[in-house]
């Protein structure tokens, strides 16, 4: 595609009359010459004629300093005008004179709104001065220096290490397409990543430039970035090894130059292989070129390679002593530049990061020392001093301390290597010669040698790198990275212009390809585009009889030179070539016309590099060394070392005697190739590599020679961009179509450009019809199949008709507001005027009421005033006369008081003198008595002992007499028959019982009757003084035989301490109550005397009638009793019948069926149900299943040993507590003190006895086992067999200690029922004799009395907590007999169970339950027996108890009268003994062998969302905790162990494997939280524990401390929560960008501006793209997921922040990288988007997680594209709103701001400074203020001390909590730094 010429204007400005050409105008009439095309006015003359002729146009123009210089045309241009009227920025008018010849008209500026484009296609005008203004405002403004042009990356040096290559920046940039983020070194590096795997295809990125441009460090991000996004395909990290190998070759390949402080001296092409997974495997790397004349002489301010430097800023160290070096400038090799050191660099810290470097890719510590020997000895070898000995020789000194300390370290001899420094050995056809060198040569012989051992080095260092980058894996593709550099010296620099020629022609012709291919995609018609051909001059250079060859030729020619060749070239070429010239003033340079530019080229020193002579002696010495290494380094050294063999001297010749070897006659033939013919084959090699490639290019550019921070010298940026092809690719895009829009972006962005009938549904023909009425030319643009392409100029031409319409429809805008405000200001003024008037009129009339009112209130005031004198003179009379009374009457009232105090002082002595001496006398007399009641009480004690001791010896002959319990089933009728005589006795005793409770009653009415005398008789008496007395004493006898008595119940109770402590501690506390309630024990004391008579009266009603009632209850039970005996008796023989029946097998069975049988509800109730019979089909299955009955009796036999143990617990813990509540009564009840004795040791025997019992029956139980052991034959569970005997035997053993156990608990019920019912009489009696009391008057009588009322008290609390106790326990049966109801029907349901099986399973599975269920039915059957045994004992006790409490109240009665204390006992009621609840003990029991099937079930197989469904949240953790539980009561620690690690092993595998679902991981989350909490709450973790309750401290875990695996467990559930938000982050990575940055929420507020010809994401949502509404909607699946699950709240809310974290991080680092998403548009959709996600967290609670202060600094940066950004005050603002924001990010916004429309302006540079320079200074006043902080906190005290402030601390830790983690490590640096600096 051709411009077309009449269309086109060139950039030629030289006017005609001028005959000397200014070198600007030469430049630019070469570039004329070779870019014919190149000054066409992009968009045509026309166009540019009607811009110039409407005036105002701007346009550029040539200058000598800035290439460019911007002006505008200040006069219409009119066609035939020979010159223009301009004025410059800086308002200057010039006149600008057009080209005479051709009349071209300046370039055009382009907009402004398309000033700093990431693309320099995007530019509506393409032209060089365009492009260099873009490139020079994104450098200097906005800080940029990465630019595309097309395919090209334009890289600028900025001379400064900048934040932009973290790790964050490249995931950033991983999986990004190259336009939709800022210009990059990664977004090219991630494009050739992704081309590589979609095309399969081999990809290389050319990176090129001049020397300090930059290429190295471009080359080096792009492997970084490789390395980081690639990873590693196996566990060796090949990817820090291709890291690591960029130290090194820096250290060996790099130096400082003139432009550069680490240039790069060497060529290399780095292959990064990948395998089929895309994954680094290996590198491999090729190097062109090294500079080995560097290694001898380096020019001034350059430096030779780093590693020298570094080995000599090193030699201090202790390793490199042998090497004996020193400083650098001690060397000749390092001091030639005079610049030994580089600013900011440390070369002891590199070599340290070399040597690290070796050691990864696994070149050892002696390898290194090896390599740091040889290049120590070079150095040496560089100091050797050669002096001259003729004019023909010279000589080394000898002991030559440098030359000793080379063959010192290489391992060769001195005398060898000073020999053939100095000579040389000739050959010839028939002898050998040593020829001396001179000195010169000399010279140039050792510094060939020291280049040539370097160049050796540099090899062998380049091979070991390449073996440690590559791995057995195979290569799938790969990736290169090519760094070509710029040399200095001659020769080399024609070899690498040479490779640049190349290089050129390659990238050519792939821009000119993807052009085609980009048209032919969309369809458009095109034609072949011309450009710039360098193969005239690749052929001058490579071509037959070319400058490579000749110098060949000249090589081989024996007498060749530098001169002879240089005639040759000019004899060659210089006629012949128009590319090829001669200097005017020299005969021994040439000049080439190359791509770039002429290059001048000295011929001085071309053959000897070419060459790259060295003497083959000396290498001979260096192989012969005893160092392996430098024999390692030379063992391929080829012999011939110059392709002729000969070297012409002008020197004598010494002949040798040693013959010439014949076999080297063929070697002197042969030639070694020359460094040219090795650079061209490798080069050729090099160019096929990147034909076969995709190539990625960046051009690197050098902004200034001086090394400037930022500083952009527009002269050297355009000569390299000349130079590098940039501006070949805008000639060819601006020869077709640059321009180019989708229909969708099209539409979007000249939408206001249509009117309403334009727009139709098909957006593509509305664009087409558009584009016809605004655009007549149809040659300006193309349709394509998806884009509009437009010719240069035309985007520019639709942007002025857009701005022009949006101007218009401002001004419309502007006018109607403008006249609305009119209208409004005149309106307010109106108003304002109206009322005005109406206060001034309102004002007046008050200033007349104002005045009268004042006259009305002078005449009050008067008024007022007269009266207040008055006044003020009779308070004052009146005030004296008080004051005159007071002081009188205050003395009176004094003398008053001081006779009264006197009186009273003597009152209170005699009081307490009379007071004590009645106290001495009480005392004396209260120890007589107690000590007399001391010596009864003891007497009675063993009295009563020994009765005891008697009863006890009874008892247990009675037990031995009853221990045969075997013959019991045989004699059970005889004790029926026993039995119902004793009832006929029982019930006769019962009638005597009757009789004598009424004889009783008659007693205690006459009782009744003599008390009231006895009151009577007080009453009449009370005068009498004798009678007091005499009463007087007895009551004092009594108090002192309590006092005795109380003592000795404390003796008795020392014994029991040690186990009462904690209820010695609740007595103490209950005392203190009954202090507090002793006063109102006195007040209800004296009311109640006064009622007494009535409640004695009551008292023995209710008594007598509640004797009858027992009487009557006790006659039901006696009727029960016999009843249930009936019963009993059936029962008996229906059991013999069916032991007959199962014995004699040969008769029809009958089996009973399945009951339900309680004992629970009262011992005297039983609800059984007797057995039917049935077919004699089950009589056949008993009978063939009757021999495995000892299978089941054994286990029904443990079982009933187990309920023992347990009811042995239960008695244990119950006679303690019995025995508590004894002794807290033994405190009170002293008058039961012996018989409770008596009891407490009958229930010590008892327990003694139980004990015996249980290991008797746990001993028959291990005799049983063995028994049924050793006899497991057929038959041996037959009756009559000793296994069957065994198990009758124990069968009657079991029975018998069940009677025992029953019989023990119903005596211990009747003793409590006793003692409560004791307690209640106890308390009316007191009452009685507390009423008797009260009548009394003395004082002493009262204090006795106030000693039984606290008694009284103690007494009723007693009796109140035992009642407490009774119905807890109560309580407690209750529920165990409802958990035994649930057990039996859980029974029930197992066996309807079984019967749902298959007939085999069923049949067995019924037998055996059958079996089961009737060896249970014999079992309770006999137990029932026992019970109704035991029930007649207790009777007969009973009885006992009635008859001894009949003889106590006889006695009572022949004593005429019961005394204080006394009590009657009342007959004992039976009491309902139920079943102790079994609670649940929350566990799940399994077996060992079925765990691998509870985990997988549980954890690899379970499916998330049916739990989450359809079951309970955290089920596995609850069923895996239950099974925990069971596993440590049974003491497994085997089993806990292999749980838990199955557990945790099971969890990381289904972790592993479905890592990536976040359903499962948040599944796993939560069953592992709530199964850590379950551990924590019952394994021992205290913060857990405090708030458990009683029941569950009794669930805790007590065989296993679980801390360890708590801790695991920990660690896992931090792990999958990790997991979990990376599986989040992963869903929600790809949405946020275009949810939160492309997608248009709002639609038609932002606008689309145009691209180049990288692709672009537009802000349109298309289909397929993520919206905010999909982000929305992913958070509510998370959300509702984890709420399913049972997840934690607080963990939730932690998610949730965290999910808006990475959310607004993601969207501000993005935004932060994308310069298009910066404007005031992207920032309106942005605060909306915020919005929408803060309702969302409204929606859903969680507005107090945090989450949203984590969107904070992403909504303070879209306010900042929002607000003004004009003035200081704006400036200030802005500092103070985005105090989320660190400077660097404000300042990187405003630079990223980008206006899409003309009416927004750009950010200032001078407003960017002022951000920075208020951002300093607010950062130097917290400077200021802390130090002033720590001034007053630390002063000085004294020279080296320091004194505390108080108040200096205090505001130091206010800032240290009050400020964010920035100013706090702020405050913390001004710390240290101000206690060093006193410190010092």
């Amino acid at each position: 595609m051709s411009g077309d010429n009449e269309e086109t204007q060139t950039a030629e400005e030289t006017p005609v009359e001028e005959k000397t050409i200014s070198p600007e105008k030469a430049e630019e009439a070469k570039l004329k010459a070779r870019y014919p095309n190149l000054g066409n006015k992009p968009g045509g003359s026309d166009l540019l004629r009607k811009r110039l002729q409407k005036g105002s146009a701007r346009v550029w123009i040539p200058d000598a300093e800035e290439v460019w210089k911007s002006a505008e045309l200040t006069k219409d241009y009119k066609s035939g005008d020979v010159s223009l009227q301009l004025m410059l920025e800086d308002g200057k008018n010039i006149e600008h004179k057009l080209d005479p010849k051709t009349r071209n008209l300046p370039y055009l500026r382009n907009p402004d709104i398309l000033v700093g484009e990431n693309d320099l296609t995007a530019l509506s005008y393409l032209h060089e001065p365009a492009v260099l203004h873009n490139l020079k405002v994104r450098f200097i403004d906005s800080k940029l220096i990465y630019t595309y042009c097309g395919i090209v990356l334009v890289a600028i040096n900025p001379y400064e290490t900048l934040p932009i290559y973290g790790t964050d920046i490249i995931n950033a940039y991983s999986g990004q397409n190259m336009g939709d983020m800022d210009p990059h070194i990664f977004a090219v590096a991630e494009e050739a990543y992704k081309q590589m795997a979609r095309d399969e295809r081999n990809q290389s990125i050319i990176v090129s430039g001049e020397s300090g441009a930059g290429k190295t460090v471009s080359a080096k991000y792009a492997m970084r970035y490789f390395a980081t996004v690639s990873g590693s395909a196996s566990e060796a990290n090949v990817e820090e090894k291709v890291l690591a190998s960029n130290p090194i070759m820096e250290a060996i390949g790099n130096a400082k130059t003139t432009r550069n402080d680490n240039s790069s001296r060497f060529g290399k092409y780095i292959e990064i292989g990948f395998d089929n997974r895309y994954r680094i495997i290996g590198a491999n790397m090729r190097t062109y070129l090294l500079e080995k004349s560097r290694v001898v002489f380096q020019a001034d301010e350059e430096r030779n390679y780093h590693i020298f430097y570094q080995l000599c800023a090193s030699a201090h160290l202790p390793e490199f002593k042998a090497l004996k070096l020193s400083n650098a400038n001690d060397f000749l090799y390092t001091r030639q530049g005079r610049s030994p050191v580089i600013d900011g660099v440390d070369d002891t810290k590199e070599l340290c990061t070399t040597r690290n470097a070796f050691s990864l890719l696994g070149i050892n510590e002696s390898y290194q020392m090896g390599l740091f020997q040889v290049l120590a000895a070079i150095l040496h070898l560089g100091n050797v001093e050669i002096k001259d000995r003729d004019a023909d020789s010279s000589v080394i000194p000898p002991n030559n301390r440098h030359l000793m300390a080379f063959c010192e370290l290489v391992g060769v001899t001195y005398q060898d290597m000073s020999q053939w420094l100095c000579h040389r050995k000739l050959k010839t056809a028939t002898e050998t010669y040593i020829k001396p060198l001179p000195r010169l040569q000399a010279t140039n012989a050792r510094d060939a040698l020291s280049k040539h051992i370097y160049a050796k080095l540099f090899n062998w260092i380049v091979e070991h790198v390449n073996k440690a980058l590559v791995t057995n894996v195979k290569q799938h593709s790969f990736i290169g990275v090519l760094d070509i550099y710029g040399f200095l010296a001659s020769f080399e620099q024609f070899c690498i212009n040479y490779a640049n020629e190349k290089l050129q022609q390659q990238f050519n012709m792939h821009v000119f390809k993807l052009e085609q291919e980009e048209y032919m995609k969309e369809q458009i018609p095109w034609t072949l585009i011309d450009f710039y051909d360098n193969q005239p001059c690749i052929n001058l250079i490579e071509a037959k009889m070319g400058v490579l060859d000749l110098l060949d030729e000249e090589c081989r020619m024996p007498k060749g030179s530098d001169d002879s060749w240089a005639q040759k070239l000019y004899n060659t070429h210089l006629k012949t070539c128009s590319l090829f010239e001669k200097p005017r003033m020299s005969n021994r340079a040439f000049i080439i016309q190359h791509f770039a530019d002429k290059v001048e080229y000295q011929c001085e020193g071309f053959l000897e590099k070419n060459k790259d002579t060295v003497n083959e002696e000396q290498i001979n010495v260096m192989k012969a060394s005893k160092f392996d290494l430098l024999v390692e380094l030379f063992q391929d050294e080829e012999k011939a070392t110059s392709p002729t063999g000969h070297v012409q001297g002008t020197g004598g010749r010494t002949r040798l005697s040693i013959k010439p070897d014949k076999s080297r006659d063929t070697s002197s033939k042969e030639h070694k190739k020359t460094v040219g013919c090795q650079f061209r084959n490798s080069l050729q090699m090099l160019m096929d590599t990147l034909n076969a490639t995709t190539p990625h290019y960046v051009r690197c550019i050098k902004p200034n020679d001086f090394k400037l921070a930022f500083s952009f010298d527009p002269k050297r940026a355009v000569q390299q961009l000349r130079a590098c092809g940039v501006l070949e690719t805008i000639r060819i895009s601006a020869a077709g179509f640059p321009s180019r829009w989708t229909y969708q972006e099209f539409f979007s962005r000249y939408r206001v450009l249509m009117k309403q009938k334009d727009v139709l549904a098909d957006k593509k023909l509305t664009c087409k019809n558009v584009l016809e009425k605004l655009v007549q030319d149809q040659d300006k643009y193309q349709f394509g199949k998806t884009k509009i392409f437009f010719r240069a100029g035309q985007v520019a031409y639709l942007e002025k008709l857009r701005a022009d319409k949006l101007r218009a429809a401002c001004i419309r805008i502007q006018k109607t507001i403008r006249c609305w405000l009119a209208r409004k200001k005149y309106l307010r003024k109106r108003s304002a005027a109206i009322t005005i008037q109406r206060f001034t009129r309102g004002y007046q009339a008050r200033c007349l009421a104002k005045f009268l009112r004042r006259t009305q209130a002078a005449t009050i005031i008067q008024k007022y005033q007269r009266m207040y004198v008055e006044r003020k003179r009779y308070k004052q009379k009146q005030a004296a006369a008080l004051a005159m009374q007071t002081i009188l009457r205050a003395y009176m009232a004094r003398q008053k008081y001081q006779a009264l105090l006197r009186e009273h002082k003597a009152v209170i002595i005699q009081k307490h003198v009379r007071g004590w001496l009645a106290r001495c006398w009480y005392k004396r007399c209260l120890e007589a008595i107690v000590y007399l009641q001391c010596c009864i009480r003891r007497m009675r004690a063993k009295r009563e002992l020994k009765k005891l001791k008697i009863e006890a010896r009874s008892v247990e002959h009675f037990k031995k007499l009853n221990k045969g319990m075997e013959n019991k089933i045989m004699q059970l009728q005889r004790k029926i028959d026993e039995q119902s005589k004793e009832n006929r006795l029982v019930n006769e005793r019962l009638v005597s019982l009757e009789s004598s409770y009424t004889v009783e009653s008659e007693r205690m009415r006459g009782e009744l009757s003599r008390l009231r005398g006895v009151e009577e008789d007080a009453k009449n008496k009370a005068n009498q003084v004798s009678s007091l007395l005499e009463e007087l004493e007895r009551l004092k006898k009594e108090l002192s035989a309590t006092q005795q008595e109380k003592k000795t119940i404390e003796d008795w109770a020392q014994s029991y301490r040690d186990e009462m402590e904690k209820m010695v501690a609740e007595l103490k506390d209950q005392n203190g109550l009954l202090k507090k309630e002793k006063d109102d024990l006195n007040r209800l004391i004296q009311e109640q005397s006064q009622q007494m008579t009535e409640k004695m009266t009551r008292a023995i009603a209710e008594e007598t009638q509640q004797l009858e009632t027992d009487l009557n209850e006790e006659r039901s039970r006696y009727q029960n009793l016999l009843s249930e005996h009936l019963r009993l008796e059936e029962k008996y023989d229906d059991l013999k019948e069916e032991m007959a029946l199962s014995s004699n097998v040969s008769k029809p069975g009958h089996r009973r069926t399945d009951s339900t049988h309680s004992s629970n509800e009262s011992e005297y109730t039983y609800n059984s149900e007797y057995a039917e019979l049935e077919d004699g089909t089950r009589g056949r299955e008993v009978r063939k299943l009757i021999l495995r009955i000892d299978t089941s009796l054994t286990l029904k036999l443990q079982k009933r040993v187990t309920e023992l143990e347990q009811d042995k617990q239960l008695l244990r813990n119950e006679l303690e507590n019995r025995e508590e509540q004894l002794q807290r009564a033994s405190y009170i009840n002293v008058f039961l003190f012996q018989a409770r004795g008596a009891e407490l040791e009958y229930e010590s025997l008892k327990r003694q006895e139980l004990e015996s019992e249980n290991k008797k029956l746990k001993h028959n139980l291990e005799e049983m086992r063995k028994s049924l052991l050793g006899n497991a034959a057929t038959g041996a569970g037959a009756p009559g067999s000793p296994a069957y005997k065994v198990l009758l035997e124990q069968l009657s053993a079991s029975c018998e200690e069940l009677e025992v156990r029953k019989e023990e608990v119903l005596i211990l019920r009747s003793q409590l029922v006793s003692q409560k019912e004791a307690m209640h009489h106890k308390v009316e009696t007191a009452l009685d004799i507390l009423y008797d009391v009260s009548k009394l008057k003395d004082d002493e009588v009262k204090q006795a009395y106030v000693g039984l009322k606290d008694t009284n008290r103690l007494l009723e609390h007693q009796l109140q907590t035992q009642r407490r106790t009774y119905d807890n326990e109560v309580e407690s049966l209750r529920s165990e007999l409802q958990n035994v109801k649930e057990e039996n029907n859980r029974q029930q349901q197992l066996l309807a169970q079984n019967l749902q099986l298959p007939p085999e399973a069923r049949i067995e599975a019924s037998l055996q339950h059958e079996i089961t269920r009737l060896t249970n039915e014999n079992l309770d059957l006999m137990e029932q027996l026992e019970k109704q045994d035991r029930t007649i004992r207790k009777l007969k006790k009973q009885l006992k108890v009635y008859s001894k409490r009949i003889g106590e109240m006889g006695a009572g009665q022949t004593e005429g009268q019961t005394s204080p204390g006394q009590m009657v006992d009342e007959p004992i009621h039976p009491v309902n003994i139920p079943r102790r609840e079994k609670d649940f003990q929350g566990m799940l029991e399994y077996k060992k062998e079925d765990e691998m099937k509870l985990v997988k079930n549980l954890i690899l197989e379970l499916k998330p969302r049916g739990v989450a469904v359809n079951l309970i949240p955290g089920l596995p953790a609850y069923i895996l905790f239950m099974c925990l539980r069971h596993a440590d009561y049974v003491n497994d620690d085997q089993k806990v162990r292999t749980l838990l690690t199955s557990t945790i092993n099971s969890i990381k595998k289904i972790l592993k494997k479905r890592g990536d679902d976040f359903e499962t991981v948040s599944f796993w989350l939560a069953n592992t939280c709530r199964f850590l909490h379950c551990l924590k709450q019952y394994s021992g973790d205290e913060q857990f524990m405090k708030h458990n309750t009683s029941r569950q401290n009794e669930h805790c875990l007590s065989n296993f401390d679980l801390a360890e695996y708590r801790q695991v467990i920990s660690d896992l559930a931090i792990q999958i929560y990790q997991q979990l938000i990376k599986c989040m982050e992963n869903i929600l990575q790809p949405m946020i960008v275009s949810g939160m940055l492309e997608h248009e929420t709002i639609q038609g507020v932002s606008g689309v501006k145009p691209t180049g010809l990288r692709k672009r994401t537009s802000s349109i949502a298309d289909e397929g793209t993520y919206t905010l509404d999909s982000i929305l909607r992913q958070l509510s699946a998370f959300h509702s997921t984890m709420c399913q699950h049972g997840t934690d709240p607080e963990l939730i809310k932690q998610v949730v922040k965290q999910q808006f974290y990475i959310i607004g991080a993601v969207t501000l680092n993005n935004l932060l990288l994308r310069k298009d998403m910066c404007s005031w548009s992207k920032g309106m959709q942005i605060r909306y988007n915020v919005s929408q996600l803060e309702e969302w967290l409204r929606d859903k609670g969680l507005m107090t997680c945090g989450a949203k202060e984590t969107l904070e600094p992403l909504i303070q940066a879209a306010q900042l594209l929002q607000v003004k950004k004009k003035t200081d005050e704006d400036a200030e603002a802005i500092c103070s709103m985005c105090h989320a924001l660190t400077t660097a990010q404000i300042v990187k916004v405003l630079n990223l701001y980008t206006p899409v429309n003309e009416f927004e302006e750009r950010v200032s540079v001078a407003f960017i400074r002022t951000i920075q320079v208020i951002s300093f200074l607010a950062i130097s006043i917290q400077y200021c203020y802390i130090f002033s902080v720590l001034g007053s906190f630390f002063s000085p005290l004294v020279p080296g001390k320091l004194q505390f402030s108080e108040a200096g601390s205090a505001r130091v830790i206010f800032l240290l909590k009050g400020s964010s983690s920035s100013k706090r490590s702020l405050v913390e640096n001004c710390l240290i730094v101000w206690v060093l600096s006193l410190i010092l």
